[in-house]
């Protein structure tokens, strides 16, 4: 909406108290034109008329000076040159926007601060600045408020703080250059005087520089409270996807905008534990791969919404980040498409760190343990497959960890003797002939797909169930824990050291025991 000048004007002087003589027209002192260069002496010599109507300004005897370079003559001088510009403040305003218009394409192009708002905003501030100088009594608020509302409204829009300070010293720059034609056209002016209008340019610069330290203050105070507003409306609707409210398109939509990321693409959600010698969350290290994630604590756990980069090894470079680059231990959603998915793929993500041992630093994805899914919810079966198909290996004392383990890495290399024995760092017949004595005291043959099926599972219920428990088996000693490698990999009791080997006399169908 445009303003009239002359309504601009008129507005000012509804503010401001009459000034006796202040009327324009032959004979009158009101200085140079704020548009206008100096040249044109008044004719009162001192434009004292102006200054006795403001209330709280000493009047002036016509002819009478105070001693130059004292502080009553710097307060008088500045009095008469805030009054005197005061009254032509409309042509000030402009010759200010023109100014900031030329050096600041932001203001330039009127958007987001149009044309008549800032010139609004120049013209209050140059007002306010003005009294503060000269000392006069503030006519719609002290300078400190017009500061903080220019902050204020700056922050609002998101113009760089810098643009606006940059504002602020060209307005002051034309302060001063008016202030300056005014005191070059100064009636009586002397060499006596310069110790004066040098305390008067300090005083401009005081005002314009104080002014700018309390827009700065509310600039910033005011983007910090926009920011927690934000935030606190970034976590609400995380929460709303997470509790599975995101099945209605209009929460998708604002939960997507306020993370910044696409309703669709490729999410999973990773549940991780609050292990204490881990960071408080991996968002740090994902984001060093180029990972975008989005975190909240949530009962005692950390959840959080990671989004995978393109590549078929995505997943895979999650898993491993989380691992190696976080010692979290966590658990991993299947992939999915859209946010309102993500409340799903929580509970598949928490139900995935259950069956991993508390601080391991372990991560699994909920595709890979599968079985420890099924089994992690009914103990009672997992404990009964365990009995079955393993409870007589267990039963054993001395040779019970090297069986176990010996097992887990056969059966996970294809039931191959000579891969098992390259990993386990023996000879080939010590695998034959572990394997032959765990068919001997379960009962099953181990070439029997059904058997193998139940060794494995049962290898894999073996951290949840009682079995395991009551068979002193522990994640310390004898089950690995899952960082360690294949989940629920049976220790050696002395790992790293070198099997026994088997005389080489010893046949692939040997089936002696090994002490």
């Amino acid at each position: 909406m445009a303003f009239a000048k002359s309504s601009r004007y008129g507005a000012a002087m509804t503010r401001t108290p009459a000034r006796p003589g202040s009327e324009a027209g032959p004979g009158t002192g009101t200085g140079p034109g704020i548009g206008s260069r100096a040249g044109t002496e008044p004719t009162d010599g001192t434009g004292a008329g102006r200054v006795s109507g403001r209330a709280g300004a000493a009047p002036a005897v016509a002819g009478a000076r105070s001693p130059m370079g004292s502080a009553s003559a710097a307060g008088a001088l500045r009095r008469t040159l805030a009054t005197s510009m005061l009254d032509d403040i409309d042509r000030l305003t402009d010759r200010a926007v023109d100014d900031i218009h030329a050096h600041s394409g932001t203001y330039a192009s009127g958007t987001p601060v149009t044309h008549d708002e800032l010139w609004e905003f120049v013209r209050d501030n140059l007002m306010r600045a003005l009294e503060d100088f000269g000392g006069l009594p503030p006519t719609g608020g002290d300078l400190d408020r017009a500061a903080r509302a220019t902050g204020r409204r700056r922050a609002e829009q998101d113009v760089p703080l810098d643009t606006v300070l940059r504002a602020y010293r060209r307005g002051g720059r034309v302060l001063w250059q008016v202030m300056a034609e005014h005191l070059r056209a100064r009636p009586g002016r002397d060499s006596d005087s310069r110790d004066t209008e040098l305390d008067v340019a300090g005083a401009v610069w005081e005002t314009i520089d104080r002014y700018s330290v309390v827009m700065s203050d509310a600039y910033r105070l005011t983007q910090l409270e926009m920011q927690s507003r934000q935030d606190t409306r970034r976590v609400a609707l995380f929460e709303a996807v997470l509790d599975g409210r995101a099945d209605d398109p209009a929460v998708a939509a604002a939960a997507a905008a306020a993370l910044g990321v696409p309703p669709r693409d490729r999410y999973v959600v990773v549940v991780a534990a609050q292990d204490p010698a881990a960071p408080p969350h991996p968002a740090p290290v994902l984001e060093a791969r180029g990972m975008w994630s989005f975190w909240r604590p949530r009962a005692g756990r950390y959840a959080g919404i990671v989004r995978l980069p393109r590549g078929a090894d995505a997943a895979h470079t999650l898993l491993d980040l989380l691992r190696h680059g976080t010692g979290a231990t966590a658990g991993v959603s299947p992939e999915f498409e859209r946010l309102a998915q993500a409340g799903r793929a929580l509970r598949l993500a928490e139900q995935t760190l259950r069956t991993l041992p508390v601080g391991s630093g372990e991560a699994a994805a909920f595709d890979d343990r599968l079985a420890e899914v099924l089994l992690s919810g009914r103990s009672d079966i997992a404990d009964r497959i365990v009995t079955v198909h393993l409870g007589p290996v267990l039963a054993t004392t001395g040779e019970r960890a090297a069986l176990l383990r010996t097992l887990r890495v056969w059966l996970d290399n294809g039931c191959s003797a000579a891969k098992a024995a390259e990993l386990l760092y023996c000879h080939r017949n010590t695998v034959l002939n572990r394997i032959s004595r765990v068919s001997e005291l379960t009962g099953r043959p181990s070439e029997s797909g059904d058997t193998r099926l139940g060794w494995a599972l049962a290898l894999r219920a073996l951290p949840l169930a009682g079995a395991a428990q009551d068979a002193g088996l522990t994640a310390s000693r004898e089950v690995e824990p899952a960082g360690g490698g294949a989940e629920g990999h049976v220790q050696d009791p002395t790992p790293g050291r070198r099997e026994a080997e088997v005389p080489s006399d010893a046949g692939p169908t040997d089936v002696a025991v090994t002490p």
